[in-house]
């Protein structure tokens, strides 16, 4: 690990908005906020908004500055990514913002019951490969939905052909309320200005994606609390392209 790294990692531990709980330590320490991010954290009723697989955190510091009315926490595992936003954060005096450093597969370690009103994910790994890792899968629903309200809305943002394909998929199956949908977020016309504006966000890897002519997909639907979810039985073309951290692969993948 570089001497940059380890100076964020040092920095972090005196972030007053940063909870780290990596594998590691969660099995041995109980997480005593799950339940209680309003009262012993942001002191307000507000709602609760995740971004999961924060990066950086702009998304994240972003919506805080949009929506000063509501609560935003980014969660990722790479804290050297998440001490720009950490720390701008608190540099801009944000009280509604929070980062959790953690695996988003323990995620439901952290939030209780109808304690989340709104989950983002931005420019996510599609996961090719491993459908369970996804984190628009039906795996990963079904633990939303341990601390998510009942019909609670979740934003997908991407660059992924494959990811938002499968996503569309997964929500026709689920038969998912879906309120919003495009494949090409910056070419659609009749946006209102209110969606305009949350979407005008843009994040260092969007603008790449954007500079190399993919188009960005933009998905938002409702997570309903009934019924046994069902993980779609299809092929889907896979990104021909290297995103970040994401190698070329075959043509196709069955995704189950």
């Amino acid at each position: 690990m570089g001497k940059g790294k380890l100076a964020k990692f040092a920095e972090m531990e005196t972030f007053e908005n940063v909870f780290q709980y990596p594998f590691s330590v969660i099995d041995n320490v109980p997480f005593e906020m799950k339940g209680h991010w309003r009262e012993q954290y942001f002191h307000n009723d507000n709602p609760i908004v995740l971004e999961l697989g924060c990066g950086k955190g702009e998304y994240t510091v972003e919506l805080a500055s949009l929506y000063p009315d509501m609560n935003f926490i980014g969660v990722d595992i790479k804290g050297a990514r998440m001490w720009t936003g950490a720390k701008k954060a608190l540099e801009e005096g944000r009280k509604n913002v929070a980062f959790l450093r953690t695996s988003i597969e323990i995620i439901d370690r952290f939030f209780d019951k109808d304690e989340v009103q709104e989950i983002w994910l931005t420019f996510s790994d599609p996961q090719m490969k491993n459908p369970h890792k996804r984190l628009t899968s039906t795996f990963f629903m079904n633990r939303y939905r341990h601390f998510m309200e009942d019909g609670g809305i979740v934003h997908l943002k991407t660059d992924s052909n494959f990811l938002f394909t499968y996503t569309s998929y997964m929500v026709k199956e689920n038969n998912f309320p879906v309120l919003f949908q495009t494949e090409d977020l910056y070419h659609t016309e009749g946006i209102d200005d209110e969606t305009r504006k949350i979407l005008s966000i843009q994040t260092y890897y969007e603008k790449m994606w954007i500079e190399r002519g993919l188009n960005i997909k933009y998905m938002k639907f409702r997570l309903p609390q009934q019924e046994e979810l069902k993980e779609p039985e299809i092929e889907i073309e896979l990104d021909d392209y290297r995103s970040y951290h994401r190698a070329s692969r075959s043509p196709k993948k069955t995704a189950k």
